[in-house]
């Protein structure tokens, strides 16, 4: 599968601060572990402080490689790949039906915007822009044909999508699985834990500090606690080597939105819905419709909303 120019990776490596120093940590006697990999096509990084440290971050890997067995798009026999191919999946996992009832939220609560039926039209971006040359205007029209939510239908038995569709969870699949992770940490006693796999999800706080400490490139220093954080961007990700062509595109117009805005950044209790409204709010034409948008799921706020 054919991959953009993945600049929003780097805006969120430089944009967070993802771990305080050893120092901060040295009166109480719990060692500090760190790991750094890949999770959803995004580096990826857990911190923690337990006295099980390796044994857990050893779980973590494998509860982050089983997700990516259901969410990836780069592993052709993923539960999304095959539901992608083949038009439907039986017995869907719990976490991608999980995963669409989110999205089918976001997708209301933007107006439709938030659609994660444009797999057609970023593999369409994708592949014309990897051959040299944009997708010409008659190729948009009839890719547009297989884009919308209302053709996805699931339920504990099956997801089905209408003839020629596919799905990508990028907009949401980071922030779920941050959120995953965290609740296995949890489970097996981890109470200070910061998880970064493309969005982040921290648990507790570092000994002698209100929250993790995290900078957001351009955007606010924040502390958090109990919380997730993602953030989103028109440009962050782009087709083209020039960095003009993004990597959100409008469900309706099958063009990538403006770039109204440099970046959004949402915080939520959870990593999920604040990377799916992230994404969302990336869409929103102005200040007033993004604040709309996050002011509906309970606990959301703006952190940040860096006019382009």
């Amino acid at each position: 599968m054919t991959r953009p120019f993945a600049r929003r990776q780097f805006l969120n490596l430089a944009a967070a601060a993802l771990a305080c120093p050893a120092a901060v940590q040295a009166d109480t006697g719990v060692e500090r572990h760190d790991w750094r990999g890949t999770a959803i096509g995004a580096g990826a990084r857990i911190t923690l402080y337990h006295p099980r440290g390796d044994e857990l971050l050893a779980r973590a890997r494998a509860e982050i490689d089983r997700l990516e067995d259901i969410f990836s798009l780069y592993r052709a026999d993923s539960a999304l790949s095959r539901l992608n191919r083949d038009g439907g999946l039986a017995a869907p996992p719990f976490e991608l039906l999980d995963c669409l009832s989110l999205c089918a939220r976001v997708h209301r609560a933007s107006g439709g915007l938030f659609d994660p039926s444009v797999q057609p039209l970023w593999a369409l971006y994708a592949e014309a822009h990897n051959a040299g040359q944009a997708p010409t205007a008659d190729q948009i029209t009839a890719v547009l044909a297989r884009v919308g939510w209302k053709g996805v239908h699931y339920d504990s038995r099956e997801v089905r999508l209408r003839t020629g569709m596919a799905l990508t969870l990028n907009g949401v699949a980071q922030g779920y699985v941050a959120d995953r992770v965290a609740v296995l940490l949890e489970r097996a006693g981890a109470t200070r834990a910061l998880v970064y796999t493309g969005e982040i999800r921290t648990i507790g706080a570092p000994a002698g500090r209100p929250g993790w400490s995290v900078q957001i490139d351009g955007g606010p220093k924040l502390s958090l606690s109990d919380r997730g954080l993602a953030t989103s961007a028109p440009l962050g990700t782009v087709f083209d080597a020039g960095g003009e062509v993004g990597h959100i595109l409008h469900p309706r117009t099958g063009r990538p939105v403006p770039a109204r805005w440099r970046l959004v950044s949402v915080s939520a209790p959870r990593a999920a819905p604040a990377d799916a409204l992230a994404t969302a709010g990336a869409m929103m034409p102005d200040r007033a419709r993004l604040a709309a948008l996050v002011g509906g799921f309970r606990g959301a706020r703006i952190e940040a909303a860096v006019p382009a």
